[in-house]
Order: structure tokens, then C-alpha cells, then sequence
């Protein structure tokens, strides 16, 4: 994205997932860098490497929430919805 390498991308609802480590923890760099990206259209939400290994799916649902919450064009009926406590996975 630009000058930038991103974690995953969904370009056609714009949204950037970030997956970091500690080393992120208060980086000037990253502020820099995600101003940069949502000056230029882009989403950005960022998760750190230990909720993805032990909470993947309140990371997956996280993620269900941010396209629902401007889901791409043509494909709002397609997000399936959350399942209740206990129901399914992803």
C-alpha cells in the first residue's frame, strides 16, 4: 500500500488487518504509517500476535464487525451473521 507492506488486505471493503508483535507496542512508526494509509481510503484495525493464537475467533468476529460496519459494495447480504454463544465456527 503505497510505500508500506501491510498484513492482510481487503481491498474491496479497504480494510487493513495488522497482526503485531510487542515490538509495536507505542511505535511512532506505526502512528506514521496508519495515518498514512487512512488519509489514503484505507481501514485500518490492528490485533497483537497473541489474541490471534488464543482468541481466534473473538479476532475473526472482530473482524466480521469492522465489514459489517461498512461492508463492500454489492455484498452487505453476503457477511454472514455472528453465531449466538456456542453456536458454529468460523
Amino acid at each position: 500500500m503505497g510505500p508500506y507492506v501491510v498484513d492482510f488486505f481487503c481491498p474491496e471493503a479497504k480494510l487493513i488487518v495488522e497482526v503485531d508483535g510487542g515490538q509495536h507496542a507505542e511505535s511512532a512508526t506505526d502512528v506514521v504509517r496508519t495515518r498514512w494509509l487512512e488519509a489514503h481510503g484505507y481501514r485500518v484495525i490492528r490485533f497483537w500476535n497473541n489474541d490471534v493464537l488464543g482468541n481466534t475467533e473473538g479476532v475473526l468476529l472482530s473482524i466480521l464487525d469492522a465489514l459489517r460496519a461498512c461492508p463492500p459494495p454489492g455484498s452487505a447480504d453476503a457477511l454472514p451473521t455472528s453465531p449466538s454463544r456456542g453456536e458454529g465456527r468460523f
